[in-house]
């Protein structure tokens, strides 16, 4: 039996907090315990109340001990074209991507990469995401067999193609579902892993190609379900030429039985309003990525009106369109692009979405997402100081919310001083 024993300032959340004051929704001990037993998390409560003789305590005090952060949406194969210069969703697509993408039919290149992708997001606290791989049966059988390696948990999926891509990335309807099919047989609840229904998009998926993955969402409820919505102009146009009998660009996705609690839409900027109706009834979650937002000039999400008319949202890298593997990043560029509509997005509020919310989003808050006795032990360790910047900016500040901001706004992989992956430590504290 693996015994640890955690001691700092613990936090985590009980529900979404309603603004900036409310302490209520947190659960924090200024000076707290976590009992790790056999990758769970065994007890939680302050030092002293703690009982754990014999287990050797780890002491991270003063840092904030938080569950591990969780990315709703990214694809696996793009860290090599991050940051890559000037252009807009489709041409970006064709230019970068798609010819980046194609090399992961190689086995060996695809394995590189799920070991490339997992470093990056370990390093930046993250321990659980919801990743694209590619439409070649190689990829998502190297990001699971990773993932499994380092015991993460993880939802992938082979992406589902057959069209408007070159020819080295094209499947069929046929060919996607029966290789998805064989990765739910081969990793779906196997451990820790989750295999997601993963059409890219309306764009590159035949009528048949949708129907085929329907099928999939049909038989296997459990499931999720990821692919893109609404991104840019010119993608809702080409989709609305392509699909030409749906309402609309998430009609596509709904009149093939895509439309769900365990869907996922990446992006969601250009929605009409019978579209936010239509998702807010099927409980659909519209994933909020930021980074990739502004850096592709594609819009800005529009958080606060899709929540007042019922939708459920998650938040993102989106690497490689988003530009950082940090959900620290993220929700610093998150805050800038919600405050150019007026809209803000508290310290608090923006640290129950990069856990417990997106945990929820996700469908695994019992499991993931909370320090709470019983689930998997994932978990962060924050420092405040990680910066001379931070240092100097933490001389002024006088509460939690306020640390966490700074962490928001300031901080980065440099601000992550060791993570938990199911009870197990992977990134050490650096010396002082």
């Amino acid at each position: 039996m693996t015994q640890r024993l955690l001691r700092g300032r613990t936090l985590s959340f009980r529900r979404r907090p309603e603004g900036v004051g409310d302490l209520d929704a947190l659960v924090f001990e200024e000076d707290g315990a976590l009992l790790l037993m056999d990758g769970r998390i065994a007890a939680a409560g302050a030092f002293d109340t703690i009982a754990a003789d014999g287990v050797p305590v780890e002491d991270h005090r003063p840092h904030l001990i938080l569950p591990g952060l969780i990315d709703a949406h990214l694809h696996m194969p793009q860290l090599r074209v991050m940051a890559s210069w000037g252009t807009e969703l489709l041409d970006w697509l064709a230019r970068y991507t798609f010819p980046e993408e194609a090399r992961c039919a190689d086995p060996a290149h695809a394995q590189r990469m799920a070991a490339a992708l997992f470093d990056r997001l370990l390093a930046h606290g993250t321990t659980t995401a919801a990743a694209y791989c590619t439409s070649h049966l190689a990829s998502a059988e190297a990001f699971f067999t990773e993932a499994a390696r380092r015991n993460l948990r993880m939802i992938g999926g082979r992406v589902m193609m057959d069209r408007g891509a070159p020819e080295a990335l094209l499947d069929t309807a046929e060919t996607a579902y029966d290789e998805t099919a064989a990765l739910m047989t081969r990793w779906h609840g196997v451990g820790r892993a989750e295999v997601a229904i993963t059409p890219r998009f309306a764009i590159t998926s035949s009528a048949a190609q949708l129907e085929a993955a329907g099928a999939l969402a049909a038989a296997h409820p459990d499931c999720p379900i990821q692919t893109h919505l609404s991104e840019n102009h010119a993608e809702v146009a080409l989709a609305a030429e392509l699909h030409p009998g749906a309402p609309d660009y998430f009609g596509i996705y709904q009149d093939h039985g895509l439309a769900g609690p365990r869907s996922l839409f990446g992006h969601c900027l250009h929605l009409t309003e019978r579209e936010r109706a239509a998702m807010a009834e099927t409980g659909s979650v519209a994933v909020f990525c930021p980074t990739s937002n502004l850096f592709l000039g594609s819009g800005l999400f529009d958080m606060a009106g899709l929540e007042t008319q019922g939708l459920r949202t998650a938040i993102a890298s989106d690497i490689g369109g988003g530009t950082s593997s940090s959900m620290l990043r993220t929700l610093s560029e998150g805050y800038k692009v919600l405050a150019l509509q007026g809209q803000r997005m508290d310290p608090l509020t923006a640290f129950w979405r990069a856990t417990l919310g997106n945990a929820e989003a996700l469908s695994l808050s019992d499991r993931i997402g909370t320090l709470a006795p019983g689930t998997e032990a994932d978990i962060v360790v924050l420092d405040a100081h990680a910066t001379a910047e931070m240092t100097l900016r933490m001389e002024t500040v006088e509460s939690l919310a306020e640390e966490l901001f700074v962490l928001q706004t300031l901080g980065d992989d440099r601000a992550v001083r060791a993570v938990y992956v199911a009870g197990d430590p992977i990134k050490a504290a650096p010396a002082p």
